[in-house]
């Protein structure tokens, strides 16, 4: 027993337990699970022989705890999921009007019209439709805000739904592409796409310059991408890097064509139709607020026996917008903004000018004065502009400045008012900028200031809208000088 004590105070108890096993060791050998499993220990070990007597004694296989053990507890169960279908969704047939019932569309994707509230077809969807669910090229003319997004939308998601994605697939190899001029018209598209793939499991994805370039290449790189919306610029950006592949386009989709032209971005699409399968192989569908000559023939290039569709410009200004037009003085225009903005008490307006640096000093000079205002233009990076539109579209943003490349593909309900403080250059931007109000059947008010150096455009305005607009000559108390809120 000496000895024992000895060789205990020399190498430590649980050492010598190991070579000399004591009464109470265990019969077998642990496995390495089993030891992997066991908690360190965190008490001092027993250095007597009375501390190791009256020390508990952990439980072995041959001693069981007598405890029962404690009963699982149930988790809740979860709420059943009920399953939609079609017969859900009940639109009675109306004469003259198209029902999405009325074509072969998937369940999933009635399920996602259903939740956004469209019962029935604007003129350009049915018409589309019509041709692109039967695997047809298509070209189509048409104003903002009239539907062609969903359109061509609703034909993408049914061919990439009906036709299985390849088996051999890499992840920069999306299967259905839509080139759009600006970032905000990109980012609009995608939001759309996300709204009616929600139950189909496609992933829809989005390259544009101004924003972080490897964060969208991570995105890239995470999944697989069926539907790729961007800008040509930050496109060919990512396939000349190897990063996309647009082999595999099952569905091309060309928007704001006349845009594109006037922004001088036809080269770049050139180059990503060229990486794209022949137009034979490929769907390929067009659409143009204008079918210009120049149009036309891109589209002759890039697309075979297409089916046309023209909704007829009778209703180029939507009847809903009340328009007016005050002659001013360019020096009283500033006056005249405020003034409306501040005494009616407007809370949500649209405002345009021609030129970036108009823009900036709009705002600058109307938050000077103590209204919340933001600009959007060409110039402010891309992250900011979406949080702008965010901001505007919460109504923490009371007036939005913006020029007309920023302003267009912009789909927000609720604008009020729309103010041009500088007529644009373009008959077609008149159109575009007042079709920010009066959207999904509410009411909406449009004002434009003609002055000494815009008003020489009112005639090419008034020609395309087919109806003289009566000059106003404005209240006086609008007029007024602008009292500083800050020095």
């Amino acid at each position: 027993m000496t000895v024992l004590k000895a060789l205990k105070k020399m190498f430590g108890k649980s050492e010598v337990e190991q070579l000399v096993p004591g009464p109470s060791a265990p019969a077998h050998s642990p496995s390495r699970a089993e030891v992997q499993k066991k908690p360190q220990r965190t008490t001092p070990v027993a250095n007597t022989e009375k501390d190791a007597a009256t020390a508990p004694v952990a439980p072995t296989p041959e001693q069981p705890r007598n405890e029962a053990p404690k009963p699982r507890r149930e988790r809740a169960p979860k709420p059943p999921v009920v399953a939609w279908k079609l017969e859900d969704f009940v639109v009675e047939p109306q004469e003259g009007k198209t029902r999405f019932h009325d074509f072969k569309l998937a369940p999933e994707l009635m399920h996602a019209i259903q939740d956004l509230g469209f019962p029935y077809c604007t003129p350009i969807q049915a018409q589309v439709l019509g041709f692109t669910l039967a695997g047809k090229d298509a070209i189509g003319r048409a104003q903002t805000g009239t539907g062609k997004t969903a359109a061509f939308l609703i034909s993408i998601i049914t061919q990439l739904l009906q036709t299985p994605p390849p088996k051999e697939r890499y992840m920069g190899e999306p299967r259905a592409l839509i080139i759009a001029p600006t970032r905000e018209l990109v980012v609009q598209i995608a939001k759309d796409a996300a709204d009616l793939t929600k139950y189909t499991g496609l992933n829809v994805m989005t390259f544009v310059g101004g924003m972080d370039f490897d964060k969208q290449l991570k995105h890239l790189e995470a999944r697989h991408c069926d539907i790729l919306v961007a800008t040509p610029g930050r496109l060919l950006d990512f396939n000349q890097r190897g990063d996309v592949h647009l082999d595999m386009v099952e569905v091309m989709v060309l928007d704001e064509a006349d845009r594109m032209l006037d922004m001088g971005f036809i080269p770049q699409v050139r180059q990503i139709i060229r990486q794209t399968p022949p137009k034979s192989e490929r769907q390929t569908l067009l659409f143009s607020a204008t079918f210009t000559e120049d149009v036309m023939n891109l589209a002759k290039q890039w697309t075979t026996d297409p089916s046309i569709v023209e909704i007829e410009a009778l209703n180029v200004a939507s009847e809903n917008v009340e328009q007016h037009i005050y002659a001013v003085a360019g020096a009283d225009k500033y006056k005249l903004l405020y003034n409306l903005v501040n005494d009616n008490g407007w809370e949500r307006v649209m405002v345009f000018a021609n030129r970036k640096d108009e823009v900036r000093r709009i705002e600058e000079r109307l938050v000077r004065d103590g209204v919340n205002a933001a600009q959007l233009s060409g110039d402010v990076p891309q992250h900011k502009r979406i949080k702008t539109l965010e901001g505007f579209r919460e109504g923490k943003i009371r007036v939005l400045v913006a020029t007309d490349v920023a302003g267009r593909g912009i789909h927000i309900d609720g604008i009020s008012h729309v103010i041009n403080f500088t007529l644009p250059e373009v008959p077609d931007d008149y159109v575009h900028r007042i079709g920010r109000t009066g959207r999904a059947g509410a009411e909406g008010v449009s004002i434009s200031f003609a002055g000494e150096d815009d008003s020489y455009q009112l005639p090419s305005i008034e020609a395309l809208l087919g109806k003289k607009i009566s000059c106003e000559t404005p209240p006086t108390h609008l007029l007024r000088p602008v009292e500083r809120k800050r020095p």
